[in-house]
């Protein structure tokens, strides 16, 4: 019975270990994170389980709604339509306000 037990001590820390290495050598981020086309600018939760989410991808910016069970795309833009120094500041929130009160009134 102790040679069963310790034998899953060390198949626990070899996985510790591995998972501790793999931090280590991606200086913390997970694994493949901010890798490839695609990366979050933006996020604002509009609700308790609900979200808007500006994406970039290449040269092209998609406005996300993420909700349980479902996404969808509001709106797609060509790269820096907005300036990047608003999303930094957190004012992502009063651009998506602006762009909406815009659409409402260009609509008949």
């Amino acid at each position: 019975m102790v040679q069963t037990f310790a034998g899953l001590a060390l198949i626990l820390g070899l996985f510790v270990g591995a998972a501790w290495l793999l931090r280590r050598m991606n200086g913390g981020k997970a694994f493949m994170a901010g890798k490839g086309p695609m990366r979050i600018v933006s996020s604002l939760p509009v609700g308790a389980r609900e979200r808007i989410v500006l994406l970039e991808i290449e040269d092209t910016w998609l406005v996300v709604g993420i909700a349980p069970g479902q996404t969808r795309t509001l709106h797609t833009m060509p790269k820096g339509t907005v300036p990047a120094e608003t999303t930094e500041d957190g004012q992502f929130g009063h651009w998506l306000k602006q762009f909406r009160e815009q659409r409402n009134e260009s609509k008949p």
